[in-house]
């Protein structure tokens, strides 16, 4: 019977194991593994292949670590990509797809190789190529992760080697997978609450500029030839004023517009800029509460994942707070983790910080003490995910006549400043 030498990892200490196994196939090898409580990362035929060696490359096309082929392939350079070498969008499809195969049974490896095979982005096939050669060279699921921070980031990782150590990979692919696709659902609601206010303001913004440039000039020939030297009244000289200047000076007006976009972008990449900002964000009227509940959502969601998948509280309370997305959530955990460092809770710090509600600080403390934190957080941000769901609904709802108002007061100034002068105008004309 065929010998296979093969890297594993004990179910019971999540240390690494190598060995040999008697088997007829490596498909065979790495189910005998799993029966033993390993979890094969790669399986070869054993003393491995020397080239030229007859029926060499015949007999590992069907290996699934090694994707079959007797010579190694020539490693491939990494394609240029621009921004994000894969979207939230899909890194989630990639981890729920990922968790459907390792669940059905498939090993890591041929898992990998086959999703690499159907990737259309080629950034993200190059990093899947990367990560299957890792496993295939003897490490890990998470070692070839590690290789690529930008598009893993801390969670991810950490929860592949929670799984990794504790034997159920496929359980916690599953919950990654779910985390990012509830994740990636809050998010789209809270940016679609955004999006219809803004859309508005920029209709409102280009009628009232085609207005101030096209159509107010034309008024003011009017004026000037009727009322002559008549003084306007001072509302119509101030739209007048701003006409003018917007018509004679239109490069300069883009440029203050691109000027402020640019200045505001980045003010946000400094420290008080995004402190400033993400403080406005939980405290505007209408949207704090929204952006509060969202932020919520995601710090208990995050920690209840981690802590459900073996991940040590305080190494789950370092990752949720890099992974808060807002600096003064971020500030609040790092006190959290402090605290639980000298042996403290995580409820009393929790309510200690001020910004968290005291339902989330109390439901935190009573599944501490029976022992049910990871599913009382994920019941948390259930019913926090649910609020975000109502508050979009409501703040939709209002905005719709708020900017139909502000639409209103804005081209309204305008026409009144233009109707002054015309009933000035038709005095004048009548007592003619």
């Amino acid at each position: 019977m065929p010998k296979f030498s093969y890297i594993a990892i004990e179910s019971a200490t999540g240390k690494d194991k190598k060995g040999v196994i008697d088997s007829s196939s490596a498909e065979q090898a790495a189910l005998d593994l799993k029966a033993m409580g390993l979890l094969p990362t790669a399986v070869n035929p054993a003393g491995g292949l020397r080239a030229g060696a007859k029926g060499g490359a015949k007999g590992d096309a069907g290996n699934p670590f090694t994707g079959g082929g007797g010579a190694p392939a020539k490693k491939k350079s990494a394609p240029m990509t621009i921004g994000k070498v894969v979207s939230n969008q899909g890194l989630a499809v990639f981890t729920r797809q990922l968790s459907t195969l390792v669940n059905a049974g498939m090993p890591i490896l041929r898992s990998l190789e086959t999703l690499a095979r159907q990737e259309k982005n080629p950034g993200f096939k190059y990093v899947l190529e990367a990560v299957a050669e890792t496993i295939k060279s003897g490490g890990t699921f998470s070692d070839g992760l590690l290789q690529h921070p930008k598009v893993f980031d801390r969670l991810y990782i950490n929860m592949v080697k929670a799984g990794e150590a504790g034997g159920v990979l496929g359980t916690v692919l599953d919950r990654l997978a779910k985390f990012m696709e509830k994740a990636e659902k809050i998010k789209g609601k809270v940016k679609a609450a955004m999006t219809y206010p803004l859309i508005i303001m920029v209709v409102a913004v280009l009628i009232v500029s085609a207005l101030m440039v096209f159509v107010i000039p034309k008024f003011e020939e009017i004026f000037s030839g009727l009322l002559k030297g008549t003084p306007l009244p001072l509302l119509t000289q101030f739209v007048l004023g701003v006409s003018n200047f917007m018509k004679n000076n239109i490069f300069a007006t883009i440029g203050i517009v691109v000027g402020i976009f640019i200045a505001f972008k980045m003010a946000m990449k400094t420290k008080s800029g995004k402190s400033a900002m993400d403080w406005f964000q939980i405290n505007v009227p209408a949207f704090g509460p929204l952006f509060l509940k969202a932020s919520v959502g995601r710090f208990t969601r995050t920690l209840g994942t981690l802590l459900s998948s073996g991940v040590p509280i305080l190494q789950a309370l370092i990752i949720t707070r890099d992974t808060s997305g807002n600096v003064h959530v971020a500030k609040a955990l790092n006190k959290v983790h402090d605290r639980v460092k000298e042996g403290e809770g995580v409820g009393k710090p929790l309510e200690a910080t001020k910004i968290f509600p005291t339902m989330v600080t109390s439901m935190v403390e009573v599944g501490e003490e029976t022992g049910a934190l990871p599913e009382m957080l994920t019941r948390i941000a259930d019913t926090y995910d649910e609020e975000v769901d109502n508050a979009v609904t409501s703040i939709t709802s209002i905005i719709e006549p708020i900017m139909i108002v502000f639409m209103a007061v804005v081209v309204g100034t305008i026409v009144i400043a233009l109707f002054l002068p015309l009933v000035k105008i038709i005095q004048t004309l009548s007592g003619g």
